[in-house]
């Protein structure tokens, strides 16, 4: 059986390294060849990674990967583990994921069109902004591009004015001052050149793009029970290498941007912003204010009670709509 995926952003190292040979390798040789794929990231298919899942769910691609934060507008469930905030590292973004994994896959199995493979991330998602930036303080007036709603509450606390855009048009968007700064990766912004117009980088982590990929459950339904269970094995082996490899590139994307050592290309001159005390405070403030209850209110409520059973339960946190 031949698959046709859609995978996730092209230019990181992420897909290069590990979902395109995933899909190309590993699971030919687990399956003996009998199931192979034909693997292409959204954004060399004219596609802003938004529009995956509905594809999916017609059935146009078999398999399809995007950031969840792209998929909130349809349904803010796909907030519920990567909000603005909730956590500080990739071993505990692991944790609420892991937990939060069966409300999802309840929610994808009410339709019975998508069967939920993996959940993965990126490395943190930081700040780069044109002009000088001191902190959080600073963000006032300013066009921020963000990966979501919650990316955009989360900002708006400043002041500063969220801006859903495309990816491939944020480098342009900053050099031409359409936007002031802009939200990702430490090292996906690296790839993508973000440095040449963007001259501040601050690391506080707001979150970790964390991202879905799913299967048209047609698609699923056509692989054996064998074959399922040899997917699921490697599926989970593909979640374990990308949680390592962003753990390695969290500070390896801040060292490309800001001049120091870096073995994906030349190095950058952004200038560090120091994170400082204050600001951790303040994140943690405005997810508990500002964040929360707003994606409580915008998920419904038996979704932030699903959130309070489990994420909320590990975290000793509540999801309640003001």
């Amino acid at each position: 059986m031949e698959l046709a995926a859609v995978g996730n952003l092209g230019i990181t190292t992420q897909y290069n390294e590990l979902e395109a040979p995933f899909w190309n390798k590993w699971i030919p040789e687990a399956t003996n060849g009998a199931v192979t794929a034909t693997v292409r990231p959204w954004n060399e298919m004219g596609l802003t990674g938004q529009e995956v899942f509905r594809l999916l769910r017609l059935g146009t691609y078999d398999v399809g990967n995007t950031v969840m934060g792209f998929l909130a507008g349809d349904a803010p469930i796909h907030e519920g583990t990567d909000l603005p905030g909730l956590t500080s590292s990739i071993e505990e973004l692991r944790e609420v994921t892991n937990a939060f994994r069966p409300v999802l896959e309840a929610y994808y199995a009410k339709d019975n069109q998508v069967k939920v493979l993996a959940l993965t991330s990126y490395q943190r998602q930081v700040l780069y902004c044109r002009d000088e930036l001191k902190g959080l303080a600073d963000l006032k007036g300013r066009k921020i591009r963000v990966g979501g709603t919650s990316q955009a509450d989360f900002i708006g606390f400043f002041g500063a004015t969220g801006i859903p855009m495309p990816f491939a048009e944020v480098q342009q968007a900053l050099a031409t001052g359409v936007l002031d700064c802009a939200i990702t990766g430490t090292l996906g912004g690296y790839k993508a050149k973000w440095f040449q117009p963007a001259k501040y980088l601050y690391t506080l982590p707001i979150s970790w793009a964390s991202s879905i990929q799913g299967m048209n459950i047609h698609a699923w339904n056509k692989l054996s029970p064998a074959e399922q269970t040899i997917l699921m094995e490697q599926v989970h082996r593909l979640e374990k290498a990308i949680d390592e490899q962003n753990i390695r590139e969290d500070e390896l994307g801040i060292q490309c941007n800001t001049g120091g050592a870096c073995s994906e290309g030349p190095a950058a001159d952004m200038k560090l912003v120091p994170v400082t005390d204050e600001d951790l405070k303040l994140k943690r403030e405005v997810l508990l204010e500002v964040v929360l209850p707003k994606w409580a209110q915008r998920c419904g409520e038996a979704c932030a009670e699903s959130w309070n059973e489990t994420v909320g339960k590990m975290l000793n946190l509540q999801a309640k709509a003001k």
